[in-house]
């Protein structure tokens, strides 16, 4: 014990209690201490503190693991499983001996080296200058930007030139809903002999996306109603149609010449029979902001590429044995025919980055606690959802300059008006109000809608559940069946823009929101830490944000700038620490 205070000491980072009576101890953990004020209970240390457990002999053989592992203050290089594999443009690289470990979460984290000043010293020519993450603000983020799409896709701009000719694309949705290809194009588009491609590489039950104006106009009721509806996707099938004028209706002239009139603006209802050979579906209004299904991309991509308001789709199946087309058919596919290849969620990012998602409905002057914020409402085009703006001041104009304090927070009923305990929500809220109020200017962006990182409530209480019963809270959304954080901030990016907000300082601990922002003509130019009080409640819950989600407790950017650039002298330059960022 005195070993380790003596290095925790030494390193400025970590402090533990003094040595006390368990009596004296549980008084310790009763209020807060010093370096901190709370409202929650149980607070005992900061979120760079050493978490002291329960009993003396836990705790020291947790002070040894944790010694080695994260009490210097080193960088998790943590990734998101299946997502981040596509996407992730730069990433830490450690010591050439180590090799990145998988932990069960789906996330990858690098084992953390955390040599002393002096045996930095002696490593300085084992250390390789690391790369910046590409969620850093000193980062490159070029590859991040909504109009570049993931590595091995066409772009969305490609794909809409070669839509707009006539030609067919090939669309992905993601791996953890169908996992498949569609053919799409425009309807208005279809010739008989496309028609024929379609037929001969895919399923055959070629469907004709239209939104609910067009379907009601053209009297294209539901298949069944939605309340019947046992698909798994709920995918909104009408009642099938010929053209009129067609023979059998089945053959690739006939469909084509069916599907076509679909697309027309001029089409009426008594231009089709009913049942037929072709399918049109219901779009979901929002398109694939809403909904990331391949119907609303045939829509999506039909109308951006400026077609009829109609998308013409079709599952790709193996000319081998008819089974269904994995991404690596897929591409062989996209390569032997000439075809784009995209992702529907970069579809979603080249939307999000183009189009205004939310109107601003109302504002008003609130006073509060920490001074005088003017209230701005805003409602979201994609689902209705009601948000809110606080602008530090008396007008929401005095949101609009360079370098504004910001902090964009989710909900959290539990959190942020109860003050529950299991999470860091509440206060860190209550931190970036403060922050904005002592700098004068800022803006508090409250995305609703977002409780449990996007799972709702009712899911979130189910997870407390688990949590209780020793999962953490990512194994316990995956065994809901729920994403693990399923947030999307291109709201929040919308709202700072009709605010006039242009370059901000961001209050995070999530890499993620870095994410989120980037490419909305908005500017990060430096991360604002909020280091919110660690209670017996929400360690478990913090630690594994930190270790599993790559949320980051201290401000790293010196740090990280010296090790882009390979400092000669990382000894000099960290004098006034005893840990380096390990490259």
């Amino acid at each position: 014990h005195s070993t380790a205070r003596r290095v925790w000491t030494r390193t400025n980072t970590l402090r533990l209690p003094p040595r006390e009576s368990p009596r004296a101890l549980a008084r310790t953990r009763a209020r807060p201490t010093p370096r901190t004020r709370s409202r929650q209970p149980g607070v005992f240390c900061q979120v760079e503190d050493f978490i002291w457990g329960r009993n003396w002999t836990a705790s020291l053989l947790e002070m040894s693991a944790y010694t080695m592992s994260s009490a210097l203050g080193t960088v998790v290089n943590a990734r998101a499983g299946r997502v981040a594999r596509r996407r992730a443009s730069a990433s830490v690289q450690c010591h050439a001996s180590f090799r990145p470990t998988r932990v069960n979460s789906g996330f990858h984290a690098a084992p953390r080296v955390v040599p002393s000043v002096t045996s930095m010293a002696r490593h300085q020519k084992a250390l390789r200058p690391c790369s910046v993450p590409s969620w850093h603000p000193e980062a490159d983020v070029s590859s991040l930007d909504p109009d570049e799409p993931t590595p091995g896709f066409a772009s969305i701009e490609s794909a809409l030139v070669d839509v707009a000719a006539g030609k067919f694309v090939v669309v992905l949705d993601d791996e953890d809903r169908e996992n498949e290809g569609d053919l799409i194009g425009a309807a208005d588009k279809m010739t008989p002999e496309s028609m024929h491609f379609m037929i001969r590489h895919s399923s055959g039950l070629v469907c004709v996306s239209v939104d609910n104006e067009t379907a009601d106009q053209l009297n294209l009721p539901l298949m069944v109603s939605n309340k019947e509806n046992e698909d798994a996707m709920r995918t909104a099938f009408t009642v099938s149609v010929d053209l009129k004028t067609a023979k059998t209706g089945i053959s690739a002239g006939e469909r084509a010449a069916t599907i076509a009139r679909l697309g027309h603006p001029s089409a009426v209802a008594e231009d089709f029979v009913r049942p037929g050979h072709v399918f049109p579906l219901r779009y979901r209004e929002g398109g694939v902001l809403k909904r990331t299904g391949h119907t609303e991309a045939a829509m999506d991509l039909a109308r951006m590429a400026g077609c009829g308001l109609a998308g013409v789709l079709c599952e790709i199946v193996k000319d081998s044995d008819g089974s269904m087309a994995r991404l690596p058919d897929l591409k062989l596919f996209a390569e032997k025919h000439d075809l784009k290849l995209v992702l529907i969620s970069d579809m979603v990012r080249y939307r999000r980055k183009r189009e205004v998602l939310v109107e601003r409905t109302a504002s008003a002057r609130v006073p509060t606690e920490h001074g005088n914020f003017t209230a701005v409402s805003y409602k979201s085009k994609v689902d209705g959802i009601e948000h809110v703006a606080f602008v530090f001041g008396d007008s929401a104009d005095a949101a609009a300059g360079e370098n504004m304090l910001v902090r964009v927070h989710s909900e959290c009923l539990t959190g942020d008006i109860f003050r529950s305990a299991r999470c860091d929500c509440g206060n860190q809220l209550d931190m970036a109000m403060k922050k904005v109020a002592a700098d004068g200017r800022g803006v508090i962006v409250y995305l609703r809608g977002q409780e449990g990182r996007g799972i709702g409530l009712g899911h979130k209480l189910m997870a407390y559940n688990l949590q209780d019963e020793g999962r953490d809270t990512v194994q316990a959304n995956e065994d809901l069946g729920l994403p693990v954080d399923s947030r999307e901030y291109g709201v929040g990016a919308s709202i700072l823009n009709d605010l006039g907000v242009r370059t901000i300082k961001l209050m995070t601990n999530n890499p993620a929101k870095y994410h989120g922002l980037k490419g909305f003509g908005l500017t990060i130019v430096s991360r604002v830490p909020l280091f919110a009080p660690i209670t017996l409640d929400n360690a478990k819950y913090i630690e594994t944000k930190r270790k599993k989600m790559g949320h980051m407790f201290q401000n790293e950017s010196e740090e990280f700038e010296n090790a882009a650039r390979g400092v000669d002298d990382p000894v000099k330059s960290d004098q006034g620490s005893d840990s380096i960022t390990v490259a």
